[in-house]
């Protein structure tokens, strides 16, 4: 990291912790290219999945479990 960058994230790091979140969000989403018919597709994915849910063709793992899943 260059001195100028380490000189931002100083300053960035003395922020309150929700304009830390806001910059951060800021930074991520410029790194985000935009890529319309992937968002386009995954709408439609979310919106499935939730129509599957709510017929009660798709059952919902509670979060603890699928934590415990990933790190065990």
């Amino acid at each position: 990291m260059t001195a100028r960058a380490e000189q931002v994230l100083h300053e960035a790091l003395s922020l309150p912790p929700s304009e830390r979140a806001q910059l951060a969000e800021r930074l991520f989403s410029s790194l985000d290219l935009p890529q319309e018919e992937l968002d386009r597709l995954w709408g439609q994915e979310a919106d499935s999945r939730i129509d599957a849910y709510e017929r009660g063709e798709l059952k919902a793992i509670p979060a603890h479990k699928v934590f415990k899943n990933i790190y065990s």
